[in-house]
């Protein structure tokens, strides 16, 4: 690696490779040792190819499910099986990991901005911006950012683009799928929400079980599969389908609506 190589983003990746050791070194505590990480699948980590892979997963705070992505993908290709044991797996991290995420919230202080420097695709949300609802054209140029990312490495995306539970999963996602024909894998996290504030930097109650399960890449036909059949798809990979809402008392639902109507507030 050059001195000053850099990603298709401009990023000087010996600088990226710092920030990520750096910041996995804090942070390795918040999910082994404050609260505990429960992982479950991470073999199918080290089968995949190193490009053109789209991670997509249900969202509970604006870092601190990504970070937790960086530890479990990195403790995988190390050889590690469903742990994070030993932190030294963070020192040669794999640097084409990216993560989806809106441009406001990576603008707002100085963290977040360094935060985007280690993987961020920037993009303007088309439903929601500075806490108000908004209808807007999707940005052709954020869609080809992420394929930029996708022909470089590995894609992290939540496509219900919100942290409030059951959400529909907005269509993006699906026209993403079918344009670059990425392997989808999907993640299932929980126990983030009640662990950290809801931007994922501050630990709010330890002795907390998180989970993260990865699951087989979904089975999708790129060419005949329809943007709802694969926004059907998502929602059941990543259990935000409505039917799950059957086995989730509505009244903890409505709690957590109403806690993030708040807390945007």
């Amino acid at each position: 690696m050059g001195l000053f190589k850099k990603n298709p983003f401009g990023h000087i990746l010996i600088l990226k490779k710092w920030l990520i050791r750096v910041f996995g070194l804090l942070t390795h505590r918040r999910f082994r040792g404050f609260n505990e990480l429960q992982i479950e699948g991470s073999e199918v980590i080290k089968n995949l190819p190193d490009t053109n892979v789209l991670f997509i997963s249900n969202h509970q705070t604006y870092f601190a499910d990504v970070v937790s992505m960086f530890h479990v993908f990195n403790a995988s290709l190390s050889g590690r099986v469903d742990s994070i044991k030993n932190v030294g797996y963070i020192w040669n991290p794999k640097l084409n990991i990216y993560y989806v995420a809106a441009k406001e919230t990576m603008k707002a202080g100085l963290l977040p901005k360094i935060l985007a420097y280690m993987g961020s695709i920037s993009i303007e949300r088309t439903w929601r911006s500075e806490g108000k609802d908004v209808n807007r054209q999707v940005k052709m140029s954020d869609i080809s950012s992420i394929g930029k990312a996708l022909d470089d490495g590995w894609v992290i995306t939540f496509p219900q683009g919100t942290t409030t539970p059951f959400k529909p999963v907005r269509k993006g996602t699906a026209h993403i799928i079918k344009r670059y024909k990425p392997v989808v894998v999907p993640i299932v996290i929980d126990g983030f929400r009640r662990s950290f504030d809801k931007k994922g930097l501050r630990i709010k109650k330890k002795n907390i079980l998180q989970s993260f399960e990865i699951k087989e890449p979904l089975e999708i036909d790129y060419d005949n599969d329809t943007t709802d059949d694969i926004i059907t798809k998502i929602e059941y990979a990543i259990e935000q389908h409505p039917s799950f809402l059957k086995v989730i008392p509505q009244k903890e639902i409505e709690a957590l609506e109403a806690l993030n109507k708040l807390r945007e507030w």
